[in-house]
């Protein structure tokens, strides 16, 4: 059982409950609160705030409009310019969880302050509470996502036999590295949930077309949950029908198969509108019942019980700060056809396929946004700070603590260190292994130097030379530094990036 702190007995019982767009569950208003009235509110600064994907926008309004349908005669839905103006119209104090974002937790410290937010309650939209995360990491320097995960699955019981993991072994990533099945378009998988749009939709997309919102990527068909019912669908939908598939190719990419077994349940989780532990479990009870194997359960638990909750606990310890490292002094300023997402710009395949991904749908998996786009991000130095804030903007379950930890951290190694032992990037070898792009891309992934030469490959080693000490002192990247000084080419092929402004 996740553990909460105790709501303030001073506060009135009949006191109503505000809710964010990402904290509409019935695990957030139910239970305990079921009692209580509800505000929502559509605050016109929020949604013109940053350039987001349009198709974002629309996911949160039709999150907040149907959760006052749901709620029926407890929700109150305002619409003002501001949550402050909305408050003050409401005219009652509120109770409010947690935010999820520095700023937003500042600005609802203040609101209580002038006694329109009653009492701050902790989120239930994780499993592990802050304070009992602030226990686990104690005087840490160094973080390792496994002593965590490893962590969760004994506290809530996931996945274990006693005292022991299911299997034997904690971690079956080692079996979910398979590349994309050969002589295949698609990895020909059940399809996954697809919400049905309704009136609620239909009016959303009105209404963005009259506020006229400066926003990035297109209009498209609602492709995520944004209800628990829905959410509840989707998920029973993956467990029983794609899962079994999920594990064994979660790291491969297909150009015409944008979902394959992926759950696409990072929008509900992020919504607040699924329970991760709701996930967890019906993960586990079918893999315990026989019809999803160990390594595919395993792997999705790991991304939700692990992964998840390590970006969540990781951004609050590390800081409103952490945004702005960049160990690796990368000051190159994010193209236009990047921040404009004009994938046609791109001659690349397997880029031009993934930033396809965001403008069509505002969405691309694990694998594209680590080893493709924050890749290339790393290899051609873009700011960390301006690529933060493109992942957390331009892709629909990009809400602002995901993004921080997942970018600075883990994909442009701006932080030093202290979330990845090693930067992840890779040659364009690791591409045509992974993926089955290459074959029609006019770069070769063999070739360093040339009209032809893959950006990836060159890429990579242009910036093994331009970190070549950072490198050589680590014993996961040393290798690449004696490889790269074997180069015969090395020169030229310095001379040619130098240059490259076509990908």
């Amino acid at each position: 059982m996740r553990t909460l702190e105790r709501v303030n007995a001073k506060v009135r019982d009949d006191t109503p409950l505000w809710l964010f767009a990402d904290q509409l569950g019935t695990h957030v208003h139910g239970g305990e609160h079921a009692h209580r009235d509800v505000l929502l509110i559509e605050a016109t600064s929020a949604l013109r705030r940053r350039r987001y994907h349009r198709q974002k926008l629309h996911l949160v309004l039709s999150a907040l409009r149907h959760a006052e349908r749901d709620l029926g005669d407890r929700a109150t839905l305002l619409r003002a310019g501001n949550y402050s103006e909305a408050l003050k119209d409401f005219g009652r104090p509120v109770l409010v969880h947690e935010p999820t974002s520095f700023a937003a937790e500042r600005f609802v410290e203040k609101l209580h302050a002038d006694g329109l937010v009653a009492d701050i309650l902790p989120t239930p939209t994780f499993a592990l509470s802050r304070n009992d995360f602030r226990a686990w990491a104690g005087d840490r320097e160094r973080f390792v996502m496994e002593d965590f995960y490893r962590d969760q699955r004994r506290r809530f019981d996931v996945l274990m036999e006693g005292s022991s993991p299911v299997g034997g072994r904690w971690n079956l990533d080692a079996d979910n590295r398979e590349p994309p099945p050969k002589k295949q378009r698609t990895l020909e998988a059940p399809k996954p949930y697809r919400p049905r749009e309704n009136d609620i939709d239909d009016q959303v997309r009105r209404d963005l077309d009259a506020m006229d919102i400066e926003t990035v990527g297109v209009d498209g068909p609602r492709l995520f949950a944004v209800t628990p019912d829905e959410a509840k669908r989707a998920l029973t939908r993956f467990v029983e029908q794609r899962l079994p598939l999920f594990g064994q190719y979660e790291d491969a990419i297909m150009g015409d198969d944008w979902a394959m077994a992926h759950s696409l349940l990072s929008v509900p989780l992020n919504l607040g509108v699924l329970d991760p532990l709701d996930a967890v479990h019906a993960a586990e009870d079918a893999c315990r019942s026989g019809s999803v194997p160990l390594a595919a359960a395993e792997g999705f638990i790991r991304q939700v019980l692990g992964w998840r909750e390590y970006m969540w606990h990781l951004y609050w310890h590390f800081g409103p700060r952490y945004t702005q490292k960049n160990e690796l002094t990368a000051h190159t300023a994010l193209p236009k056809w990047w921040r404009e997402l004009d994938a046609d710009a791109v001659d690349a395949q397997c880029l031009q396929h993934a930033l396809a991904g965001v403008r069509d749908r505002g969405w691309t998996h694990h694998i594209q946004r680590l080893m493709i786009l924050g890749s290339h991000g790393l290899q051609r130095g873009y700011r960390p700070d301006e690529l933060t804030e493109w992942f957390a903007t331009a892709f629909v379950d990009g809400f602002r603590w995901v993004m921080p930890t997942n970018v600075v951290g883990m994909s442009q190694h701006a932080d030093g260190g202290k979330l990845a032992t090693k930067p992840y990037t890779s040659g364009g070898a690791y591409i045509n292994r992974m993926s089955d792009h290459c074959p029609d891309c006019r770069f070769d992934p063999k070739k360093r130097v040339g009209d032809d030469a893959c950006p990836f490959t060159a890429g990579y080693w242009a910036f093994v030379h331009r970190h070549r000490d950072l490198l050589a002192g680590n014993r996961r990247t040393a290798r690449a530094v004696s490889t790269m000084d074997r180069l015969s080419d090395l020169d030229a092929l310095l001379e040619q990036e130098a240059d490259r402004d076509r990908f």
